[in-house]
């Protein structure tokens, strides 16, 4: 099949140089109109459309969404949470992830091979919050043994800026 519309990564699903450049610029800016996005990556809209469509459909974008300022917002204590396990059968990780779910202020929870077996981000208003937090939400987890904290206090690199 001939024009845009067919390329290889229609045959394997992988992506090519038009579907990275979407990813990219969306990346950046993903409110930009579909025109403007189909400029820039050099296609027209119909196509530019139907791969946005799929990248969509295939899990590559995930959502859009409106980042917000943690300062602004009054958020701006991150504190880094180191959690050992008592248990690491899968039924305890299992248990232990689901309750992380329900902790807003976690903001991203990570198994780590190390020795300590999650590393948590945990966004606050201040410590005082921040040690409420730890002792009310984090340290009443399944299965936590111990937990040590690490306050940032600064931040060079966010994704989100």
């Amino acid at each position: 099949m001939a024009g845009d519309m067919h390329t290889d990564s229609d045959k394997d699903g992988s992506l090519d140089r038009f579907d990275r450049a979407i990813l990219a610029i969306l990346a950046v800016d993903g409110r930009l109109p579909i025109t403007e996005l189909a400029q820039r990556i050099g296609l027209s809209k119909s196509p530019t459309q139907a791969r946005l469509r799929r990248l969509i459909v295939e899990g590559y974008i995930r959502g859009f969404r409106a980042i917000l300022d943690p300062r602004k917002l009054g958020m701006d204590h991150v504190a880094f949470t180191e959690v050992k396990l008592s248990d690491t059968r899968e039924a305890a990780l299992e248990a232990f992830r689901l309750a992380v779910l329900r902790i807003p202020e976690i903001e991203e929870c990570h198994m780590i091979a190390s020795s300590f077996d999650y590393l948590l981000k945990v966004r606050t208003a201040d410590i005082r919050r921040y040690r409420e937090v730890l002792g009310e939400k984090i340290s009443s987890l399944p299965h936590v043994a111990n937990t040590s904290t690490f306050v940032a206090m600064e931040t060079v690199r966010d994704p989100h800026d």
